[in-house]
């Protein structure tokens, strides 16, 4: 599996997680590919893999669509599945008590950053 890029690289503005609330990267090539996103929740960002413990599917089938549509937790588009944004726990669903595979990032000058 492809390694994350190194600590510092600037994944997207602060802003640019406005319009959903979230936003997705992709790292590597083909079959190496790993998928990360990151969900604003007020002033705080959180980063995770983007794939379900339930089956190791995207979380996702829209682009940078990851929250459920009060806002308040991630949801997987297949399974129905919610995980808290803070920790990425599964409340609900097949992987109730799982939780999503956490990836560091850091905000700085209004850049969200891998840690």
């Amino acid at each position: 599996m492809t390694a994350l890029p190194p600590s510092g690289t600037v994944l997207c503005d602060l802003s640019d997680l406005d319009a959903t609330g979230a936003r997705e990267f992709s790292f590597g090539e083909r079959m190496d590919r790993i998928g990360v996103f990151v969900v604003r929740q007020k002033d705080e960002v959180y980063g995770y893999i983007n794939s379900c413990p339930h089956i190791g599917v995207p979380l996702n089938l829209e682009a940078d669509e990851f929250i459920s549509d009060l806002g308040h937790d991630i949801i997987c588009s297949t399974h129905g599945a919610r995980f808290r944004i803070s920790d990425g726990f599964c409340l609900s669903g097949p992987c109730a008590g799982d939780a999503l595979e956490p990836v560091a990032v850091i905000l700085q000058d209004g850049k969200v950053l891998l840690a």
